[in-house]
């Protein structure tokens, strides 16, 4: 089967792989029907170094499922399913909490493993990480599902660890796909004013029709003034901050309210922070992470299915699989949002 590759910084080729098959009796193979480059997928894009293992990439990805393992009694051959970010077996105590991206069977697509951006998957413990859809393949909800693979829980889980609800002030850093899905989860959400914090007029134009009250395009402490005057001088009540920038975490330190909340789902490429004791004189609390994108999905699905929420909106490309090379360097040039891959 044909799959996407890297082998380094910019070096990204389609190429023959062994076909997924099932290993283990709680696996299932899918064959990918709509799959997508994720925001993170650029990080290795740009840095990657060239005498490095190659490494299969995606990890979003709805598909069919074409075999599976003797365990697997709750899906059928044939079965429409969505598949999270992450595999978990959705039973332990961490998957029970809520928790799934810590699921103690867990673990990622890529790397020696099967990846979304290609032909087909292995999909471990296929029993808790697979969700089935019943919808047809070619349904206009066909994006805005793909996005509860990742970037809208992704946003979503930023909003609820920086506990935005009925009234909230809120300020989002970024106007990626996962700032965005993070504007339209505070909407949903109930926020009452949102600031997004972004320079692309395209893409804020998007977090305007998702939710976003106000659009800040200044950076460091003229966005940390910009958001305080919004807010009569208090700072917001939570500061999403969804790009992984040392900067972008110190607007956010300066944009929250005392007492606030500073959530990061941006991938972090920084190892030190403002977090010493300006933040605890403050009382401000730094939360977010990984979001647990299986735990989301039941509760999320319902508002994708009746049309209440389009977070498909993101995707701006679609490629085939012999595009997704290109599709990296339109992400990675600015010139696409969110890049959709159809196999």
């Amino acid at each position: 089967m044909r799959a996407t590759v890297m082998y380094g910084a910019g070096d990204v080729r389609i190429e023959h792989v062994p076909d997924a098959s099932i290993d283990a009796p709680t696996d299932a193979v899918v064959r990918v029907t709509g799959a997508a480059i994720c925001g993170s997928d650029l990080w290795p894009y740009g840095s990657k170094p060239a005498d490095s293992a190659p490494q299969r990439m995606g990890h979003e990805f709805i598909g069919v499922v074409e075999d599976l393992g003797s365990a697997i009694t709750t899906l059928q051959r044939g079965d429409l399913v969505i598949s999270p970010f992450l595999w978990q077996d959705n039973t332990c105590d961490y998957c029970r909490r809520g928790l799934t991206s810590s699921c103690r069977h867990g673990g990622g697509y890529g790397h020696a493993n099967d990846g979304g951006q290609g032909e087909a998957v292995r999909v471990p413990q296929a029993a808790g990480t697979l969700v089935k859809l019943n919808v047809a393949p070619d349904s206009s909800l066909m994006p805005s599902l793909l996005t509860l693979t990742d970037v809208f829980c992704t946003g979503h889980h930023a909003a609820v660890c920086g506990h935005v609800g009925n009234g909230s002030t809120v300020a989002v850093v970024g106007d990626g796909a996962v700032g965005l899905s993070a504007v339209l989860a505070a909407r949903r959400l109930g926020a009452e004013r949102i600031i997004l914090i972004g320079r692309h007029t395209v893409r804020t134009d998007v977090g305007r029709e998702f939710g976003a009250t106000d659009v800040v395009t200044e950076r460091g402490s003229e966005a940390t003034a910009l958001v305080r005057d919004l807010t009569g001088g208090n700072g917001v009540d939570a500061v999403l901050e969804c790009v992984g920038h040392a900067d972008a975490l110190e607007t956010a330190f300066g944009a929250v309210r005392d007492g606030g909340y500073v959530s990061r789902v941006g991938v972090p490429q920084y190892t030190e922070g403002p977090i010493g004791m300006d933040m605890i004189a403050r009382n401000l609390t730094l939360t977010g992470g990984v979001a647990p994108a299986r735990a989301y999905l039941e509760q999320l699905l319902p508002d994708v299915l009746d049309g209440t929420i389009e977070p498909g909106k993101v995707f701006d490309r679609t490629v085939d699989l012999a595009g997704v090379p290109a599709g990296y360097q339109a992400m990675a040039d600015r010139q696409a949002l969110k890049v959709a891959v159809t196999p």
